[in-house]
């Protein structure tokens, strides 16, 4: 084995296989990067060709110390070329049916190719927090892993109570009649961290009315994991969740906060991987070209993530509201947006929108927040919509739609206080109005300044010296390098 690989130590690092996932994922493995790792990078061979066809067959070749490996997902080859979301429950089933064995496969197969000198020996796993059978694994290989949550910690805390939801009558939901009778309004007060809290802000997967649910099993499997874990590293702040961190803190170990990581990629010097994105659509960077003909702050950015579905009726009473606000906007459109079937908007619509709107189908979207004439995000309120939005000091008007949506729109609209939440079944006159509110209204003003201030604040936690740069740093050096 040449020196060079001697002295490097090697993080295998693997996300669930879903967009905002690999996104998340990605940053930290940069930032272990820049800190001296050889980095594994492991994606569903599914995802793998996405990738591939997204970013070009060569986009990842001359990569020094950053490799990508796969594994396949256990599920029935898509027809066609592939190129959508896949569906969670049958992931979730084959996570914890089938993983285990392939992850296992491609450890021995690292091993082989660090014996025969061509890469460093394994030193830690870093792993997505949703898959649950990485800790049987580093165990079985006497490797310390760290638990990386892509979501809040108030999802996470959220998740960790579902056994009591259920014991104490919150769950399940009765009956259909339960999501439009008020009972989701009902105040959940006896979580700590968690302040007025309402069922409805509570994330979705949870809502479930049968308790033997795949996705509560899941959800049980993931957070049954959590005490094994050398660490559970979160990609948010003290700042943005301290009192949620201080409960989880009691209930688990060795809990540290290391974001925003946008925020922290954004200030890393000679950062050699800039280049390297993970987008599994196609950009459509015409978008940028576009916002340079915009006024300063006037565009309504719109993005409602890789895995919302909406109907066609819901996706035309966004599209008017729109139109009617007679705001700029750029809203990104997705190719399985809507369920079972393409976007058809009217010949009506596009005339209307002409000389104000466009749409694309996906784009680079740190650099459109970040873009000067972006002044609102309409928001499905993924996680890393949020961290990055905060990161570029943007506020939003949030339409959460499923998983950890709900709790994070409660963070941004009531803890914040930089988001206006669209409460009724999407009508465009309220659109319209929530839209207008949020680019020109005195509310939206206020949230502007307030973003911009937890923008900074957020700034200072990740430059050297901040909490979350400091764990970072504790954990690399009393964790991620305790076998090297």
């Amino acid at each position: 084995m040449s020196n060079f690989a001697e002295r490097k130590p090697h993080a295998v690092l693997i996300p669930y296989p879903a967009q905002g996932h690999i996104n998340a994922l990605l940053k930290l493995a940069k930032l272990l990067h820049l800190r001296g790792f050889h980095i594994t990078f492991v994606n569903t061979e599914y995802n793998h060709k996405r990738l591939l066809k997204s970013r070009g067959p060569k986009a990842f070749d001359g990569l020094i110390d950053f490799t990508f490996e796969t594994i396949p997902d256990g599920l029935t080859p898509m027809d066609g070329d592939g190129d959508v979301t896949q569906d969670v429950r049958s992931l979730c089933q084959s996570i914890l049916n089938n993983f285990h064995q392939f992850f296992d496969e491609l450890l021995a197969k690292l091993h082989e190719s660090a014996t025969s000198g061509h890469i460093p020996p394994v030193t830690c796993l870093v792993s997505d927090s949703f898959m649950p059978f990485t800790v049987d694994s580093a165990e079985e290989h006497a490797l310390p892993i760290v638990l990386f949550s892509p979501c809040s910690a108030c999802f996470l805390l959220s998740n960790y109570h579902v056994p009591k939801l259920f014991q104490n009558g919150v769950l399940p939901l009765k009956d259909e009649s339960y999501l439009i009778n008020g009972y989701l309004d009902t105040i959940v007060d006896w979580i700590p961290g968690l302040k007025n809290f309402r069922v409805k802000d509570l994330p979705t997967s949870i809502q479930l009315r049968n308790p033997n649910d795949l996705l509560i099993k899941f959800t049980v499997e993931m957070t049954g994991r959590y005490q094994r874990a050398s660490a559970i590293i979160f990609n948010t702040s003290d700042e943005l969740e301290r009192d949620i961190m201080n409960a989880l803190s009691s209930i688990l170990p060795s809990l540290y906060t290391i974001g925003p990581l946008a925020s922290f990629l954004n200030q890393s010097p000679q950062n050699r991987l800039i280049f390297l994105e993970s987008n599994l659509w196609e950009e459509d960077t015409n978008c940028l070209e576009w916002l340079e003909l915009k006024d300063h702050e006037s565009v309504v950015y719109v993005n409602f993530g890789s895995v919302t579905v909406m109907t066609e009726e819901k996706l035309l009473e966004f599209a008017w509201g729109l139109a009617n606000s007679k705001k700029p906007f750029l809203w990104i459109i997705t190719p399985d947006l809507v369920i079972g079937g393409t976007v058809v908007l009217s010949s009506e619509f596009v005339n209307e929108i002409s000389d104000r709107g466009l749409i694309a189908s996906w784009c680079p979207q740190e650099k459109v927040l970040n873009h000067p004439s972006v002044g609102g995000f309409l928001t499905h309120c993924g996680w890393n919509s949020t961290t990055e939005s905060v990161c570029a000091g943007v506020p939003m008007l949030c339409w959460p739609f499923l998983t950890d949506q709900p709790p994070n729109s409660r963070l941004i609209c009531n803890e914040w206080e930089i988001g206006i939440e669209i409460v009724t079944n999407v009508k465009r006159e309220e659109v319209e109005k929530l839209v207008n509110e949020l680019m020109v209204g005195e509310k939206g003003k206020e949230m502007r300044k307030r973003a911009m201030e937890l923008k900074k604040k957020v700034e200072e936690e990740t430059r050297p010296g901040g909490s979350s740069y400091i764990n970072l740093d504790q954990v690399i050096k009393e964790i991620l390098l305790k076998n090297y």
